[in-house]
């Protein structure tokens, strides 16, 4: 409910009403608001009244405007290396060489009691959140588990008060994961959420939270909101591994040096894609197939797989994304030069198992693009096109990885005539089942 001079409004999301005013309150489960032009009364499902609090949001209007692009994925896309400068600002203490997460609300001693982490999501953020399993048992050495927030409240989840449930979700509101963080909260567990949209449901009912910081995001695919969570995931495996005693001190600080690079490494990789038709050579190229299919390995599998929800959400076109060491177990018989594959292979510690895959495909007359080093000449001699990263630290690069994806999805979505937008049969939020 937002409050105006003379004026109310209602709207089921923050950016809708953003021009208008700042001054919000929110409704929650069995609440009510009799709205006048001059105020609201807000109620119980049962009449009794209720006080609520004005909470005053601080995003910019103008953040909510497409400005000089021609469509707001374009524009989240590019605005990447600003959005994820600031979910790092204020979080790193290069002093200490510690991550500043007090909206947690986690406790040293309450960390070092966890026995087990469930992240709970749907679509993209799901996938943050197999990112975020990589990060988290590596750094905290905390046993993690990813469910489909859909499915863990219907299967009756072993759920315990040495657990922590965390939610990802942008907008806040998703009502199969406000259903799991329920489920959570009846196990005794202690939840949280890494949430985009301030004041919003998901933020208001878990034990602490830490938001994205990413700014209004109004294309219905998500971007920047994927890169900034994934960010939050990798600060609080450092937070985890710190609070719980498991990370070297060495090990920490060297993260965090990393960490400050990675706003910088966006901005050129983004800069360099703006400013060359790389991308729009491609969707000219292969705006015509039906079929991709995506492989990845480690911790850039969960990246083929949001790489391949991209292109479909917005192209309209089948993809899969797949584990690169699964390709054998049946993809394999899908390999044509009707159906190109896409790889997600960096110099990395499984890059010669990326190179026999590569292989593989060419060897039955597939075409391979791959999201690879800017320099890696080796790889380039085998591909039929290059989307470049930078070299950077082995935990920064799927950030990285998957923003070659998001602008390559986004130009085969224009070439074709599609909505990018507003793809067809696809919300924003997800507020019914």
């Amino acid at each position: 409910i937002g409050f105006g001079r003379g004026e109310m409004f209602v709207a089921s999301d923050i950016p809708a009403i953003l021009r208008h005013t700042r001054q919000v309150a929110f409704l929650d489960n069995r609440q009510m608001a009799v709205v006048t032009a001059h105020g609201a009364v807000f109620k119980d499902l049962d009449g009794r009244p209720l006080a609520k609090e004005c909470t005053r949001i601080d995003w910019n209007p103008t953040a909510a405007e497409k400005g000089e692009f021609r469509h707001f994925m374009q524009k989240e896309i590019f605005e990447q290396g600003r959005s994820l400068t600031d979910t790092l600002r204020s979080r790193l203490d290069f002093q200490r060489n510690a991550v500043v997460l007090d909206s947690l609300n986690l406790t040293p001693d309450h960390a070092r009691r966890l026995t087990k982490l469930t992240i709970v999501a749907c679509g993209t953020s799901y996938y943050t959140g197999l990112v975020g399993k990589y990060y988290i048992e590596r750094l905290a050495r905390l046993p993690v588990e990813v469910d489909y927030a859909s499915e863990f409240r219907y299967r009756q989840p072993l759920v315990t008060p040495d657990q922590m449930v965390l939610a990802i979700t942008q907008s806040g509101e998703t009502v199969d994961t406000l259903a799991a963080l329920e489920e959570a909260r009846t196990g005794g567990a202690f939840t949280a959420a890494i949430v985009n949209a301030i004041g919003s449901q998901a933020a208001r009912v878990t034990d602490g939270h830490i938001y994205m910081q990413a700014g209004p995001e109004i294309g219905v695919a998500s971007t920047k909101a994927f890169t900034a969570s994934t960010t939050d995931l990798l600060l609080l495996a450092i937070y985890l591994g710190q609070q719980r005693g498991v990370l070297a001190e060495a090990e920490s600080a060297r993260i965090i040096r990393a960490l400050s690079t990675l706003p910088g490494l966006a901005g050129e990789l983004l800069e360099d894609a703006l400013q060359n038709d790389r991308y729009r050579e491609l969707a000219e190229r292969y705006h015509t197939f039906y079929n991709f299919l995506y492989l990845g390995r480690g911790i850039h599998y969960p990246i083929a797989r949001e790489g391949a929800l991209k292109l479909k959400e917005i192209s309209y076109i089948h993809a899969e994304g797949y584990p690169a060491g699964e390709m054998k177990h049946g993809p394999i018989a899908l390999i044509d030069a009707t159906m190109p594959t896409v790889v997600v292979a960096p110099r990395d510690h499984v890059y010669d198992k990326m190179i026999s895959q590569v292989e593989q495909v060419k060897a039955r007359s597939g075409q391979v693009l791959a999201v690879a080093h800017a320099d890696d000449a080796a790889i380039r001699a085998k591909v039929d096109a290059v989307m470049p990263i930078p070299v950077a630290d082995e935990l920064l690069t799927p950030i990285l990885a998957v923003m070659p994806l998001q602008i390559f999805a986004y130009e085969m979505a224009v070439r074709r005539g599609a909505d990018v937008d507003q793809p067809r049969n696809l919300a924003k939020s997800v507020t019914v089942e």
